[in-house]
């Protein structure tokens, strides 16, 4: 008997170090992915330069041009550099927001960042409104991210004073939603033509803004953040099985969810911050990554970081080469080559239950 005890427990061990290896190689080969749609955003571009001559500025400068090395490292490099980290913040904000409302379809703007952050634009291009003091060129990321980060704040405040759950939080995150879009429609009624154009333009996301220090801001943000997310790996993961087990199991559900909503909310707002609205990355991301590597946090966070940087760098180097001779602003490449591909991922995964 103990000898058959002794031999399923080896089964099972030997089962889950496979189970490992495969996620850790599953990681890598999305690290390489992540890579080379790097390399091929800033390589790829509406010039004659060509992906050779390109990679060259890129990694050896004093051996290129110098319309290479301008091009590359002040035209090419930074909106790259954005896309990635954008790209990761929302996936990262995209994989704990889907943990802790157990829903695989919720994406960082279900309670109404994106709409918030709209908002807060709205009031710095239209009517003015912003920091007192700040530079005319950070009032209207100031204003979208204050206004981002304070939504998912109040939704906080509300949440831990009545003790509702997560049905509650996203219902809530529903009617800032509509609230949100509703005030925006109102300031677009009243705006002027040129106002409104500039901040069509701003919802619909761009990274043709991307400057040195809003890359150093995201990166920052990234850096704080993910580490934490890292620590709670465990107890989100634990939580995927239920609210009464992971309590069973000694963890603070109400402290998770709260400290979880914190981390999304600066990761959503940085990211929105910078770049305008970008759809469907912190949807999709998570999902790729969840189905490849599982519910484990400690792969499901770097592989929705890597998955989210990927989708991210394609969608930038689609955005310009869609159309000749112009430059798409992202969200509208997200929500057109996203869509249809969560879809394809959606019925996949059907099919596979």
């Amino acid at each position: 008997m103990s000898l058959q005890v002794s031999q399923g427990a080896a089964t099972v061990l030997g089962a889950y170090r496979s189970s490992l290896r495969r996620r850790r190689l599953l990681l890598a080969l999305l690290g390489v992915i992540a890579v080379a749609a790097f390399l091929l955003d800033v390589a790829v571009g509406p010039s004659a330069m060509s992906f050779a001559e390109a990679l060259r500025a890129l990694f050896d400068p004093d051996s290129a041009t110098p319309l290479a090395r301008t091009v590359v490292w002040q035209a090419r490099l930074p909106p790259a550099v954005m896309a990635v980290l954008v790209g990761m913040a929302l996936a990262a904000a995209g994989a704990e927001m889907q943990t802790i409302l157990n829903n695989p379809l919720a994406s960082p703007f279900t309670l109404g960042v994106s709409s918030a952050a709209a908002c807060g634009a709205a009031l710095a291009i239209v009517l003015g409104l912003a920091i007192p003091g700040l530079s005319p060129r950070w009032a209207v990321s100031a204003n979208a991210f204050l206004f981002a980060f304070g939504a998912v704040g109040l939704l906080q405040l509300v949440i831990r004073w009545r003790g509702a759950g997560v049905e509650a939080l996203v219902l809530l995150g529903i009617a800032l939603v509509f609230t949100f879009n509703a005030v925006v429609a109102l300031i677009q009624f009243v705006a002027s033509q040129d106002a409104l154009q500039q901040l069509v333009f701003w919802t619909l996301g761009s990274l043709g803004r991307t400057q040195w220090d809003g890359i150093a801001i995201v990166a920052v943000v990234l850096a704080v953040v993910i580490p934490f997310s890292w620590r709670a790996a465990w107890r989100m993961t634990v939580l995927r099985l239920g609210e009464e087990r992971a309590r069973g199991l000694g963890v603070d559900v109400g402290g998770l969810r709260f400290w979880a909503l914190a981390r999304i909310s600066l990761l959503a707002a940085a990211a929105v911050a910078m770049v305008g609205t970008i759809g469907f990355i912190g949807l999709v991301a998570p999902h790729v990554a969840r189905l490849l590597l599982g519910e484990d946090h400690r792969f499901l966070l770097p592989g929705s970081l890597l998955c989210g940087a990927a989708i991210m760098s394609l969608a930038a180097m689609a955005s310009e080469m869609l159309v000749r001779g112009a430059v798409l602003p992202l969200g509208i490449v997200t929500a057109l080559v996203g869509l249809p591909v969560f879809i394809l991922l959606i019925l996949g995964g059907k099919r596979r239950g």
